[in-house]
């Protein structure tokens, strides 16, 4: 017998409970309890042998596809996805405001290898498109606009037209009729991005949805949005030098560890297709406290400048600063130095910065690292034609790095002369001259 009861579900992870209360129990959130009414039916254990069971599929037996892909006129972003859009795929693109994401969407939808995109704006009216996409000197003619927000509306258009590509910007404007809620809230998103993945998948149309952030840095919406899409994209820019950075986060087509480098110019974004030393300053003559090092982000290997300056501590705590690097393992290394070597750190001030904008977590720039501090110390200038690669153990002792040879390679390419590395590592024929070392105390020999 059927039985009629009231809940409450969480508008933002779906959790239900039998009473109302302020503060969801599973994702924490406040205020997302909403009454509905559920239909109970109490099925007996003879009727359930009657539900029809699900079909069983052999993933031997399935047909092998080939995973063609649409390839776009800028190669740093088909590296970021793994080669290229896969057909029928949904992918987040979001950045802080202004940083140019519907810029970069509009280049890459038409730049793509796809003869027909339908673009979708519930920001900007035709005219304002029209022009900026002139401005960006595109193709009009490959171009289809959508100037609407209801999401039952767009996917009814985007079946009748069937193009192989679309672009909504932004998906915090876009709403459904079948959610009772305004445009923006967490329940609106994740059922208009459900609504999409149903559009990609069943018909093989490849959705790039524009996402906007909190101030936190996080994409607006609910945390399922990042679970329901294939891929997550972000954008990040740095001021100083105009570059952008593009991450990914999530990619179910390839790896995440990838960086995609772009310069933001008048007529848009232009590709740097050899960034290894775009973060590298070169200053006229050598000066202490900045050493060079070669870190890896996915395959793609780029020169760092690790600059470090040491002065003595104004109050009575030593500050420990740093920009672009694990504070924590400034902390670490510093108190390894202190312990390891005569050099004692516990009155001075530690200020890092890694130049350009640049933020890493490779373990191999622990070297570079320690040898910047000591420079910085001692006052000694350090030499620009020396690259620095090794990670530091809490002993005092140098381990290998990962994909040294690549390292190497790469500095080797750019005109550096000689390189420090543990004495560890086997490397084969480079014109570097290796100095090889074992721990902490001949590094300091070194450099002194």
């Amino acid at each position: 017998m059927a039985s009629v009861k009231k809940i409450y579900s969480c508008t933002n992870c779906g959790a239900q409970y039998p009473k109302w209360s302020g503060r969801c129990l599973e994702c924490g959130s406040w205020g997302t309890l909403e009454e509905e009414v559920k239909d109970f039916k109490s099925i007996k254990e003879e009727e359930q042998n009657l539900v029809s069971p699900a079909d069983l599929i052999s993933l031997k037996e399935v047909e092998d596809k080939k995973l063609s892909r649409y390839l776009t006129g800028i190669s740093e972003f088909n590296r970021v996805l793994g080669g290229g859009i896969v057909p029928g795929s949904l992918i987040l693109l979001s950045g802080e405001p202004g940083i140019g994401k519907s810029t970069l969407a509009a280049q890459l939808a038409n730049s793509s290898s796809c003869e027909e995109v339908i673009y979708i704006s519930g920001e900007e009216s035709a005219v304002q498109v029209k022009g900026r996409f002139e401005r960006l000197k595109m193709n009009l003619d490959k171009f289809k606009f959508i100037s609407e927000t209801n999401v039952e509306k767009i996917v009814a258009a985007v079946l009748k037209n069937k193009a192989p590509l679309v672009v909504v910007d932004s998906i915090q404007t876009v709403y459904s009729s079948l959610t009772p809620t305004e445009a923006g809230s967490v329940s609106q998103i994740r059922s208009a991005t459900v609504r999409f993945l149903e559009l990609a998948k069943e018909n093989d149309i490849s959705i790039i949805l524009i996402g906007h952030i909190t101030k936190d840095g996080q994409v607006a919406g609910p945390k399922s949005l990042e679970h329901i899409v294939d891929t997550v994209l972000y954008l990040e820019a740095e001021a100083s030098n105009g570059f952008c950075f593009l991450r990914s986060t999530k990619n179910r087509f390839g790896s995440v560890n990838e960086l995609g480098v772009l310069e933001m110019r008048a007529d848009g974004f232009r590709e740097i297709k050899s960034p290894g030393s775009i973060f590298v300053e070169t200053p006229i003559e050598d000066i202490p406290g900045s050493v060079i090092t070669c870190v890896i982000e996915g395959t793609r290997p780029f020169l760092a400048d690790i600059q470090a300056l040491v002065s003595k501590t104004v109050f009575g705590y030593p500050q420990r600063k740093a920009s672009g690097f694990d504070l924590n393992r400034l902390a670490v290394l510093s108190a390894v130095i202190s312990k390891r070597t005569k050099i004692n750190l516990s009155s001075q001030d530690i200020i890092l910065n890694i130049a350009g904008g640049l933020k890493v977590s490779d373990p191999s720039l622990d070297l570079a690292v320690c040898t910047a501090i000591i420079s910085s110390h001692y006052n000694i200038n350090w030499s620009r034609d020396c690259v620095v690669l090794g990670e530091l153990g809490l002993g005092g002792e140098l381990r290998p790095v990962s994909k040294i040879e690549l390292r190497l390679k790469e500095a080797e390419r750019l005109g550096f002369k000689q390189a420090i590395i543990p004495i560890t590592e086997k490397v084969g024929k480079t014109k570097l001259k290796l100095i090889k070392i074992k721990n902490l105390q001949e590094l300091v020999d070194l450099v002194k």
